[in-house]
This record gives C-alpha cells, structure tokens and sequence, in this order.
C-alpha cells in the first residue's frame, strides 16, 4: 500500500510529460468550424484518432483556454482536415494567435458550413456529437457524415517536428517475376530521376545522422532550435518555423526546454543563446560537419562546392 501510495503522489513534469509523448508520431491535422454567426476558426491539432467505425466517430481534444473553443462548442459541424506533405506553412499558420488564418487560404464550406481546405490528404466532415471534459482540455467527439480520401501522402509530427512517410529500410518487398521485369524496364528511368534519388537519398543520410545527433540527449526539435540559432539564419521570432520546420507551439516548448537548461534566454521578442548554449550548438555543429564529411570523403571539394551549390539553388537559398 505504501509504495502504491508513493506513486500515486509522484508529480509530473508537464514538459517533460510532453516531451516524452513526442515520441509517438502522428499526423498533423486543421480542425475548422464556423458558428451561425459566420465566425470561422481553425487550429492546428495532432490529437485526433479514430473513435468508432459503426457508428463512424472520430475525437479529438483542444485546450480549455483556446479562444477558438466557443466556436466549435456553437458550431452544428466541424471539419477534420488531415494535412500532406506539402503543407507545413499551412500547419505554421493555423497555429498562430492573433492573425486571419483564412486571408489566403484555399477552402470551400462543407457540411454544416464548416470550412474544408483545399489540397489535404484526406478530410472527414462530422457533425458535433458530444463534448467531454478531459483535465486540462476538452474531448471533442464527432460523427462523420462524410468524408474524401485524396490519397496525398501525409505530413507526419514526431519529436516535436515534421517529418514525412518513406518506407523503413527493412522492408522486404516481394515481386512477382513479371514486376521485376517492369521494374528492369524503368530502373534506368527512375535512377535519374531527382526527386526520387533526392528522397532516397535523405533518407539514407538521416539514418546514420538522427542516432549520432540524438546521443547527446537533445530531441529533433531542440537540435535544430540550437543550429538554427548557432547559424544565425532566422533573424526573427516568426522565421524560426520556416527553418526549423516545426509550428510556433513546438519552437516555444523547446525553447522552454533549453531555457530551463541554460542554454538561451528570450530578448525582445527573440531567442538568444547563452554561453553555454553557443557551446552546445558548436558540439552539434561538429556532429553535423563531422557525418557529412564521412558521407562526402571520396568526392573532391569541386564536387563537393557544386553538389552544395545546386542543393541551394534547388532550395531557394541564395
């Protein structure tokens, strides 16, 4: 009884609590609804999931202080937009406070008028079927009353930052002999294709990377918080999104993180590193400088300055 009872008053950490549920990936999602009133609002969530397939009930849970609550608690209908790859800004977006998410946002109103974006992966429209109160936040369930399967490969959230869907490595895929003949016939093809050998190739570098990054202790997002704060690349609050490809949400929470550990501190509305924090991000520097010349070693440094250029033309970044 004792020990039942010393875990029973054990405290959890909410960042750390949150930390540790990063590590279950999901989907990302846009939850929009409109009330009679014509007030739309949307937010962008990675707590939605699968309630019931008969009846077809879905929830999901939004925090108790969010200003977009009434909304969805007035409106008869709300929207289930599950994002693809190609829509991080969107995701950024609608996680923001204080600004019109619709001002150029491609959507038609659905069902019950709620707003349905254009472009998504798949979207479920669902009328409002009960409301519960869960701790902190509260547990919307709805029933779909339709839905449309746009096939787009999903935009996917896992350690606090986006990440995308490619097969893992292991997987054996076993061909007939009659595919294997088709896939002879187009190897050629697909090997000199660069969105294919750019992807393949990501993925094969992150493999050796992410577990040689994650040994010092820091998540995906953290890490990338302290390069892109170590390389001065972001000169404001409002890009750090953009570089580190993760919501405003997510940027803060690390930012909470390191702050607890001393390794930056928030001046005039920006992020700073301390000492200690230009330290760590040089540590992650060398990892990152280190992996890249072994994976570059036999290419000369003329390959190596065109490969780096065209990488940052195709990127955008001059």
């Amino acid at each position: 009884m004792n020990a039942l009872h010393t875990m029973d008053t054990i405290k959890i950490d909410p960042i750390k609590f949150r930390r540790a549920l990063g590590n279950f990936a999901t989907g990302v999602t846009i939850m929009t609804a409109q009330n009679e009133s014509g007030e739309k609002v949307g937010v962008t969530a990675n707590s939605f999931n699968s309630v019931s397939l008969d009846p077809a009930l879905i929830l999901w849970s939004i925090d108790k202080n969010s200003s977009s609550f009434q909304v969805f608690e007035q409106a008869t209908h709300f929207a289930v937009n599950i994002l693809s790859g190609s829509q991080i800004e969107l995701s950024n977006k609608f996680s923001r406070r204080n600004i019109d998410k619709y001002e150029g946002t491609s959507f038609h109103e659905g069902i019950g008028l709620a707003p349905v974006l254009d472009h998504c992966s798949a979207v479920f429209e669902c009328e409002r079927h009960q409301i519960i109160e869960g701790g902190d936040h509260w547990i919307i369930i709805g029933k779909v009353v339709n839905f449309h399967d746009e096939g787009r490969s999903p935009l996917v959230y896992h350690q606090g930052a986006y990440s995308g869907v490619t097969p893992h490595p292991l997987l054996q895929v076993k061909e007939s002999a009659d595919l294997e003949d088709v896939g002879q016939m187009h190897q050629g093809h697909l090997h000199g294709n660069v969105c294919y050998l750019m992807s393949r190739a990501f993925q094969f570098y992150q493999n050796d990377y992410i577990p040689k990054q994650l040994v010092t202790g820091f998540r995906t997002s953290e890490a990338r918080l302290l390069l892109v704060l170590g390389s001065g690349t972001a000169s404001s609050k409002a890009e750090l999104p953009r570089d580190i490809a993760m919501p405003m949400r997510e940027v803060e929470q690390s930012a909470a993180i390191l702050a607890k550990d001393g390794l930056l501190i928030e001046n005039d509305g920006f992020y700073t590193l301390t000492e200690k924090g230009k330290k760590t991000a040089h540590y992650l520097f060398d990892i990152a400088d280190s992996h890249q010349n072994e994976v570059l070693e036999k290419y000369s440094e003329s390959e190596k300055d065109s490969f780096i250029k065209i990488l940052k033309d195709i990127a955008g970044i001059n």
